[in-house]
């Protein structure tokens, strides 16, 4: 504990009396200054006992005396002093009463201190004081990074640096993923506090790590009992969030709690790093098992995963293949936040899965291979959809046996989701859908656009719809009087027409593959 005006009043060598604010004599003394000066306050910072023996104080008793002692004491107050001790015996043999008036209207502790007092005796009683509170705090601090870097190397690393921490700290602390979902909390009867953070820690998530931010009271201003001191720190040695960790008390942290705090941040990052280089090593061990499955060598990729990693899914499962698209690459690598996800999600789920990484191509992609319809297959999707920073294939329910399938259908589907500006498309609509989807590409429009160009100029120019006849014509399979009939006109003036657009365009309307390039292009304006 830092000294107080209060323990050095305790100390019986001293000698020193309280004449004015005696109820704050609880403030800690951050140093001792002496002076002289009348304005001493351009020279203190804040938090120091001023001790002066008065020689340019006048002993007031009249008016400007009076306020002159007023005034001095006001100065010192704005300053931050947290207490003014007068020797007497020396320039004034008691302490003048509007000293004594002033200091207790500001609140200001007044010390008197004796001629027998030596002012260096109180600056030594602080400085062994505050020394004593540095070799606390070192000794702590060293107490509580062994303690939990003890914890950091057991079976439960994490989750025992966790509870540790709350115990060092005498509050709660909390542990959440990369994603913002929360992995850890302890005491558990904190667990409804740390949830409420959910809105901070996202807002943490957008900055580059580390970061921090300092709550006091409910997040999101709601009124609750538990108003909590709260610290949230990103952990992370790259700028990219790998976790986040909040704690909380009744008060603020003292600076040795601060030094735990920090050990705690350290040894959890020190963690979440080497999680990531074992990450890696897995997706190079996952790349390889996924050549296999591919290769038709399930069985030899299962036997190498249950040595491994526990073995491949059970069951249907399907192949998730995701990638960014063309333009869309940052700092940021979503693929990467995909497959955090994803193993977060698994481990709690106690689902197998298979992720690795496929540059094989021109784009990096991420493959899953994931039990079909489970929580990574739901939680995969629903990320893509809310974060929109990758698009996603997914091929249809199969077995591991067929992954090699699989896997051919969930490219298809992500080519079909990158080309149309979609971010998730399942195996099952393309197969069962519509090309059209495919008709949002620029080169497609511009195509549509020329063959379609001799007909809208002639529209613009000359009388006849040649554009709505030959829609209406086309949508008709060319039954002459059902599309004369959907236009209102005789059957002889739509055939007239047709023969219009052939020439126009220099193609027979009897050529099949003519026909559905313009129905193409026509869908395509439409869309």
């Amino acid at each position: 504990m830092p000294p107080t005006l209060a323990s050095l009043v305790r100390n019986s060598s001293l000698h020193l009396t309280v004449l004015a604010g005696a109820d704050q004599l609880e403030r800690p003394v951050r140093w001792v200054h002496t002076s002289e000066l009348d304005d001493p306050a351009p020279f203190l910072e804040g938090g120091e006992l001023l001790l002066t023996t008065g020689i340019k104080l006048g002993g007031g008793g009249d008016r400007a005396g009076d306020e002159a002692l007023r005034a001095y004491v006001h100065r010192l107050a704005d300053a931050g002093v947290v207490g003014l001790g007068l020797g007497v015996g020396l320039s004034h043999s008691e302490v003048p009463r509007p000293l004594v008036e002033a200091a207790a209207e500001r609140g200001l502790p007044l010390l008197r201190v004796p001629q027998p007092t030596p002012f260096i005796a109180i600056s030594k009683a602080v400085s062994a004081a505050l020394a004593a509170e540095q070799y606390e705090a070192v000794t702590t601090s060293f107490e509580a990074q062994e303690e939990l870097t003890r914890a950091a190397l057991g079976k439960d690393g994490t989750a025992a640096v966790i509870r540790r921490l709350a115990a060092r700290l005498g509050g709660w602390a909390a542990l959440y993923e990369a994603s913002g979902a929360l992995a850890l909390v302890a005491p558990d009867w904190a667990a409804r506090r740390a949830a409420r953070l959910a809105g901070e820690v996202d807002r943490l998530r957008g900055r580059p790590a580390p970061a921090s931010a300092a709550l006091q009271g409910a997040p999101g201003g709601a009124e609750t009992a538990d108003e909590d001191f709260v610290v949230l720190q990103s952990l992370g040695a790259d700028r990219r969030p790998r976790g986040f960790l909040a704690v909380g008390t009744a008060d603020r942290l003292t600076p040795t709690e601060r030094y735990v705090l920090n050990a705690a941040v350290a040894l959890l990052t020190l963690t979440l790093e080497r999680s990531r280089d074992l990450r890696r090593a897995e997706e190079r061990m996952g790349t390889a098992l996924l050549r296999l499955v591919l290769a038709g060598e399930a069985q030899t990729a299962r036997e190498v995963a249950a040595v491994l990693s526990g073995g491949l899914p059970d069951g249907p499962v399907r192949v998730l293949l995701a990638q960014p698209p063309e333009g869309t690459r940052g700092e940021d690598d979503p693929l990467a936040e995909l497959a955090d996800r994803a193993e977060q999600v698994g481990g709690r789920a106690g689902e197998r899965l298979l992720v690795a990484r496929d540059d094989a191509g021109p784009e990096e992609r991420l493959v899953l291979l994931v039990p079909d319809g489970g929580a990574v297959h739901r939680e995969c999707v629903a990320a893509v959809e809310q974060g929109r920073a990758v698009a996603l294939g997914l091929s249809a329910p199969t077995g591991v046996e067929q992954a090699g399938v699989a896997f051919a259908q969930a490219g298809r589907a992500l080519a079909v989701a990158l080309r149309a500006g979609r971010w998730v498309v399942d195996h099952e609509e393309v197969g069962a859908g519509s090309l059209l989807p495919l008709l949002g590409d620029d080169a497609v429009a511009a195509f549509a656009e020329g063959l379609l160009r001799p007909l809208r100029e002639h529209d613009r120019t000359a009388r006849g719809d040649l554009e709505a006849s030959l829609r209406a014509w086309l949508s008709r399979h060319g039954q002459w009087d059902a599309a004369a009939a959907d236009l209102g006109v005789h059957r002889h003036t739509l055939r007239y027409r047709m023969r219009r657009v052939e020439e126009l365009l220099g193609r027979s309307l009897d050529d099949t593959d003519v026909r559905m390039e313009l129905w193409l292009a026509l869908r395509t304006g439409d869309r």
